[in-house]
């Protein structure tokens, strides 16, 4: 009993909070329940934030002196946003057992957004459905009002921004394949980030979901002893929903939003920043998408190395991000395997084209599967440079299967370990410094010259590269066959006999 008691005690605080808050669940969809805990944590972050610079402005000391508390222009100025009376949250909690507190709620909502444009159309509306059970919705309050109780309003801050996202997360798996549309996971995020180091510059990501990619670049920054403000972010989302999740991820995260739009065309349809010129592009866009206008765009200015398939968007993406990146930019892809080798519809000529004419190709990185919740689709990620021609890898490309790494994190779905993450960063690292240190290994990395992969008609994918790992060479295919074939004997034998139990089973009850 002792060791249980001990185990529980040391559950981290966001597994606690998430145990709790989907207890209150009940009869919700996690789809429709993110959003009223989502939208009830970011309610939580403004009023901490707006009540912690409301106590500066009443003491009026240094440069607060003769300020005014209810002056919204002075919590403009400290890029705080403006919450009035009725929408704080010490307001709502007052009245978190009272049966109509949803339409409190909602009411707050409305009167936040009408006080800050910057939130305009952000915020869930969602508070006074029927389904949603009043009481539930005070015990959400009072977990979510319990969150950094008693620590300093900053560590508040990052605390609720830490559990926010890990909520994230948790609601991305209980939803499975649509929870993926709007969440990238994390490990995922995590090895894209750090290959890249985005330390200063503009980050971008034209199919930004919910904003991993921007949160993640910045705590790489703040990990790393950089400033915040040294780096910009321009996204782009076509659903309003995601968008939405997005505004407040950044927000509660205190960073700049400003540049992330919206719109349901699309980044190939509606370019939300045409003229920007990106250091950094990190994306995941959705795999082999059909349906992405390409008839419309035949003659587009984008697809500088070959046009792409109607029924296909993979390389439309890569051009988008290639056309968006500066003359030393870089950037990070995340796409299905298929690219890697597909030759339909002229695709194996883009990509050609973009090692032997552009050479922008760095680095692929074959995945582990089941890292994905909405898809079992086998993935890649494509690391671009457009500075390679001044390094001293310009002629060569880095190949590192990672399809062994990862580990399960329940029966349906893996996550790559910060080992693992970091196995394939400095692998990665070393090779394109030229560093000593950096050498082939069997099965997992090789660095192949263009002229390999000239021979090899182009094709990308990694195992072809990197080989069999050394344990693997003197593989008995004849024995493990015959192994497998017994063992599956075996349990054909054991199904037949529990079969023939069973019936006779049934013949003794019906007899």
């Amino acid at each position: 009993m002792a060791k249980a008691k001990k185990e529980v005690k040391e559950e981290q605080l966001e597994t606690q909070l998430w145990k709790s808050a989907d207890k209150l669940r009940k009869n919700i969809d996690a789809a429709e329940y993110k959003h009223i805990v989502l939208g009830l944590m970011f309610l939580k972050y403004i009023s901490d934030a707006f009540e912690e610079m409301y106590v500066k402005l009443v003491a009026g000391e240094g440069e607060y002196a003769g300020a005014d508390p209810e002056d919204k222009d002075e919590y403009k100025a400290e890029n705080v946003f403006f919450v009035p009376a009725t929408a704080r949250w010490s307001f709502l909690l007052d009245r978190a057992k009272q049966p109509d507190i949803g339409t409190f709620i909602d009411s707050a909502m409305d009167i936040i957004e009408k006080e800050n444009p910057d939130l305009k159309g952000v915020l869930p509306k969602v508070f006074a459905r029927q389904n949603l059970d009043p009481t539930s919705l005070g015990g959400l309050i009072d977990l979510i009002g319990n969150i950094a109780l008693g620590d300093a309003k900053a560590r508040s801050a990052d605390i609720l921004g830490h559990v926010f996202e890990y909520f994230l997360g948790e609601f991305a798996l209980a939803e499975g394949k649509q929870g993926g549309q709007f969440y990238t996971p994390r490990s995922i995020v995590e090895l894209l980030v750090n290959m890249l180091q985005p330390y200063k510059g503009r980050v971008m990501d034209s199919c930004c979901g919910s904003g991993g990619m921007f949160v993640q670049s910045e705590k790489f920054v703040s990990e790393h002893q950089g400033r915040i403000n040294d780096i910009s972010i321009y996204g782009q989302e076509s659903n309003q929903t995601t968008w939405r999740l997005a505004k407040m991820n950044l927000a509660i995260r205190g960073i700049d939003s400003s540049q992330v739009k919206w719109n349901n065309e699309g980044s190939f349809l509606n370019d939300a920043h045409q003229d920007v010129k990106a250091d950094f592009i990190i994306a995941n866009p959705p795999f082999n998408v059909s349906d992405w206008s390409g008839d419309l765009l035949r003659s587009d200015g984008r697809w500088q190395y070959g046009t792409p398939p109607v029924g296909n968007a993979n390389f439309a993406w890569l051009q988008h991000f290639i056309y968006h990146l500066a003359p030393t930019g870089k950037a990070g892809v995340v796409l299905s395997k298929g690219a890697l080798t597909s030759k339909t519809s002229g695709e194996g000529d883009i990509r050609k084209s973009l090692i032997a004419d552009g050479n922008l190709i760095d680095c692929i990185v074959n995945l582990p599967a089941k890292l994905f919740l909405n898809t079992q689709i086998p993935a890649a990620l494509w690391f671009m440079n457009r500075a390679r021609n001044t390094g001293p890898r310009k002629n060569e490309i880095l190949f590192i299967d990672a399809r062994n790494l990862g580990h399960l994190i329940n029966r349906r779905t893996k996550e790559l370990s910060a080992e693992d993450i970091q196995t394939i960063t400095d692998t990665y690292h070393a090779w394109l410094t030229g560093d000593d240190s950096y050498e082939d290994i069997k099965g997992f990395c090789a660095s192949a010259p263009i002229e390999r992969v000239a021979e090899l008609d182009y094709v990308l994918t990694p195992g072809r590269y990197v080989g069999l790992p050394d344990e693997d060479d003197d593989f008995n295919f004849v024995e493990r066959f015959t192994a497998l074939k017994a063992e599956f004997d075996s349990q054909l034998i054991e199904e037949a006999t529990l079969n023939q139990a069973i019936a006779e089973n049934l013949a003794k009850v019906i007899v």
